[in-house]
């Protein structure tokens, strides 16, 4: 016969209803007895009334954020506040940054083994996730910036994100508006299933609408890093000269390159044109400044956190939520000279 409610008590030196208090997530119990009785429950897989509701029941009051990646200022901006506005509402945050390749798998142990009530997701390749994905995680589970084509009826998970495929159009179209027919993209890496290559998707689109001949030798692939995307955009430009436009998928990338034009000898805008994506503070503050598509930042986090706590407190059911970008026009794009 398996562990019961009374065992617990007996080895935790408490009363049944100390314990009944503990796994039903009563606040009225001291922090040292609750954290005693957690542990016996998490050492001995007790179990209770035989269903698997160990997780939820004997969770603590916070939230997890887990963040694809080491440092990414577009997420770092996300990161606070979201982070401001979940301490609003009265839980604490645990954030986690990884580079794990099974995202999934990453998240299912990161909210078992903090307890978590609920896990807002910034990054990350789910491609393959499914219905059974998440299966036996009773938590609110919320994904931002990650896109992929799939049913968006499952009821399990939700999402907040922009079109990222529509976005890469818009920026890419926007190039060859103003004249240019030799636009280069710089991509993140060629493992991203998500995001990137959905905006390399519009990239490829607008060239077909535009009837412009889709090269494969005009990606460069950045890693979403500066100091990567500066070497190796300096390297495809030696090679390239014929190259008047760099649509790159991420600010971070995007600055890269327009350094790398500059120690080149040529201008930023005037010989070869600059597109970024996010919309981060400091696209606007470079010389010259960004022309980007920017993420509805404030929009994204306030939306998130909202659907997060309505779905904590079951106000709402799991929602797939798509926001719009903007064109923000800087100096890094000019007309092509003739």
């Amino acid at each position: 016969m398996g562990m019961t409610i009374v065992d617990i008590a007996r080895i935790a030196g408490v009363g049944v209803s100390t314990v009944s208090r503990v796994i039903n997530n009563h606040p009225d119990v001291k922090y040292e007895t609750r954290e005693r009785i957690l542990d016996i429950i998490r050492e001995n897989n007790y179990i209770p009334n035989n269903s698997a509701r160990v997780l939820k029941q004997t969770n603590t009051n916070n939230i997890g954020i887990l963040i694809r990646g080491v440092f990414n200022p577009f997420f770092a901006a996300l990161l606070k506040n979201i982070s401001m506005s979940i301490e609003k509402a009265g839980y604490s945050i645990i954030v986690h940054y990884h580079n794990n390749v099974d995202d999934v798998s990453t998240l299912v142990g990161f909210a078992k083994e903090k307890r978590l009530q609920g896990v807002i997701c910034l990054g990350g390749n789910f491609i393959g996730v499914n219905e059974e994905s998440f299966h036996g995680l009773d938590i609110a589970i919320v994904m931002i910036s990650v896109d992929f084509k799939q049913p968006k009826t499952w009821k399990n998970f939700s999402t907040v994100s922009i079109s990222n495929e529509k976005a890469g159009y818009k920026a890419t179209s926007y190039l060859i508006e103003k004249g240019h027919k030799e636009v280069a993209i710089i991509l993140g890496n060629k493992q991203d299933y998500s995001i990137g290559k959905l905006r390399y998707e519009g990239y490829k689109n607008a060239c077909k609408d535009y009837r412009i001949k889709h090269n494969l030798n005009y990606v460069i692939y950045g890693n979403y890093d500066t100091a990567l995307s500066y070497e190796r955009t300096k390297k495809f430009l030696a090679v390239n000269p014929q190259i008047t436009a760099i649509f790159a998928t991420a600010d971070t990338m995007a600055i890269g390159a327009a350094k790398a034009i500059v120690d080149l000898g040529y201008k930023v805008g005037d010989d070869i044109s600059v597109m970024g994506f996010d919309g981060i503070d400091i696209a606007s503050y470079y010389n010259p400044s960004i022309t980007t598509i920017e993420q509805p930042q404030d929009e994204l986090s306030v939306v998130s956190v909202k659907l997060l706590i309505g779905l904590l407190e079951n106000k709402v059911e799991n929602q797939h939520i798509v926001l719009e970008t903007k064109l923000v026009e800087g100096d890094s794009v000019k007309e092509k000279k003739n």
